[in-house]
């Protein structure tokens, strides 16, 4: 019996899983995605929202597993002159 987990290199949210609704550098979110997830602590990695459009990058500072879900504090790091697609 193995632990579900997937593994992510980007931080995808939704409005309604607390995509902050002003991106301000220094200040901390904290959200809570469903499942097991793995992401890189304490560097940069990009924040995109529900249409895959990178913003900004955060910094994740904690990550927490519990109860089928992972709960997760990040910090904007930077904010993109100008947004872009990363998905195709």
């Amino acid at each position: 019996m193995g632990m579900p987990c997937e593994i992510n290199s980007i931080l995808k949210l939704k409005r309604s899983q607390g995509y902050p609704n002003e991106l301000v550098v220094g200040t901390t979110h904290q959200v809570m995605k469903q499942g097991y997830r793995l992401f890189p602590l304490d560097v940069p990695i990009s924040l995109v929202d529900e249409a895959w459009i990178a913003h900004a990058d955060v910094v994740i500072e904690s990550l927490t597993w519990q109860q089928q879900s992972t709960a997760l504090s990040f910090k904007i790091h930077r904010i993109y002159n100008t947004a872009f697609s990363v998905k195709g």
